[in-house]
């Protein structure tokens, strides 16, 4: 037997979960094929074949948390896969034509239950709710059934039949004593374990509000020159380079021009000594269906507007595919986060430590503002730094966000610069 162990997953990540057992026992495979995937408080993990062979046993469960280096199964080398191809197809001659008549029969409900693949959390809700995955639409990658899927099924009522006519009229009765009200439904309430993503990142937000000294200061930008300038450039870009340009470039490119001229909300401190970054390594928060990642785009202080474009569109796609690399996400010395692409009109955004400054973007509104003696209606954005107090002080957090204002003001310059 061949022992299938949980692979190193990374710079500082010693334990995962097991998201989902990719094979069953006994389903012949090949070196290379995915059997396991693990998720980890960064990235999820496929576990590969060690050699060719048959999957002889399942030692760990979906949800169980293994450390790097544990065994997760056995692997049968001796046995022969191809030699699997004519068994079952006998057992399909002898069988088949009865299991299919079978799942006809249920309304191809058992195929379609062997058929579907799901998540601890899904199976949970199974549980508690009475609902069958099976009959549930898919909304997750590859039609999987999430469990978002699973409580929208449970909340949604079940038709009842029409009440029959009445019969004959009958003489009434003493009114009887109010029973008692029935105990409320399963469905109302769920419970779900804490995956081993969503408890590394409540311990990181714990860390960083216990460990530095956290302070926000907020200003607001007027982004009626970035606005025009986008419009018409983006036509063109995306025709000749391909590249749909967004407003977060702009931010990551104004952004490494303001932490050029304040240093200082770029660094990091180690002990009692302050370190200094003398590049960019910027961080771009990205929502996907495993929750919130930050992958970094690196030494974005070099790179112009159409290379990071290119760069957000790269990171973004991989997140979303959960196909992000561990070095995609280390090494940041700065993070932006956008809000406003859910609607939030201001926030105050946690420190992603141990970087010193993070920026909270927010969702475009007409506001009246008074320009020159005049009131005019334009589109205005607040924006927020939060940053490590300990290190940076006030007015150079204030002096970042006003440079950064005019930056993105005046975009011209940060296409000269």
């Amino acid at each position: 037997m061949t022992a299938i162990q949980v692979p190193a997953l990374g710079e500082s990540i010693v334990e995962g979960t097991i998201a989902r057992w990719l094979k069953n026992e006994g389903d012949a495979v090949q070196k290379g094929d995915a059997l396991v995937e693990l998720e980890t408080d960064k990235i999820n993990v496929e576990v590969p074949a060690p050699a060719s062979g048959v999957l002889a046993k399942r030692l760990k469960n979906d949800g169980d948390v293994v450390k790097v280096g544990e065994t997760l199964g056995e692997l049968d080398e001796a046995a022969v896969p191809a030699g699997s191809t004519k068994g079952a197809e006998g057992t399909k001659g002898a069988e088949g034509t009865k299991g299919a008549e079978g799942a006809k029969g249920a309304g191809g409900v058992a195929t379609k239950a062997a058929e579907v693949k799901t998540s601890p959390s899904v199976r949970r809700v199974a549980a508690e709710t009475g609902v069958e995955p099976a009959q549930v639409q898919g909304t997750g990658r590859d039609g999987r059934v999430t469990k978002g899927d699973m409580l929208g099924a449970a909340a949604t009522p079940t038709p009842r039949p029409a009440p029959s006519p009445p019969s004959a009229p009958s003489i009434p009765s003493a009114p009887s004593t109010p029973s008692a009200p029935s105990a409320p439904s399963a469905s109302r309430e769920s419970r779900e374990k804490m995956s081993t993503r969503r408890k590394r990142i409540a311990e990181h937000l714990l860390e960083a509000q216990h460990t530095t000294a956290h302070l926000t200061t907020f200003n607001e930008v007027d982004m009626t020159a970035v606005m025009r300038l986008r419009d018409r450039l983006k036509e063109r870009i995306e025709k000749e380079h391909g590249v749909r340009l967004t407003f977060m470039p702009f931010f990551v490119r104004a952004a490494c021009m303001a932490l050029k001229s304040y240093p200082i909300v770029n660094a990091q401190t180690d002990g009692d000594v302050i370190v200094y970054k003398h590049y960019v390594h910027m961080g771009v928060a990205v929502a996907s269906d495993q929750g919130l990642v930050v992958p970094v785009i690196k030494d974005a202080d070099t790179k112009g507007l159409l290379q990071i474009s290119r760069d957000i569109i790269d990171i973004a796609k991989r997140a979303r595919d959960g196909k992000l690399s561990m070095e995609d996400l280390t090494g940041g010395t700065f993070t932006i986060t956008n809000g406003g692409v859910f609607g939030s009109l201001i926030s105050t955004p946690i420190l992603n430590t141990p970087q010193s400054g993070i920026l909270g973007l927010h969702k475009i509104q007409d506001r009246p503002v008074a320009i020159d003696g005049t009131v005019e209606v334009r589109p205005m954005m607040y924006v927020a730094l939060s940053y490590d107090h300990r290190i940076v002080d006030g007015q150079q957090a204030v002096l970042f966000l006003v440079r950064l204002k005019e930056l993105i003001e005046e975009p011209g310059s940060m296409l000269v610069d």
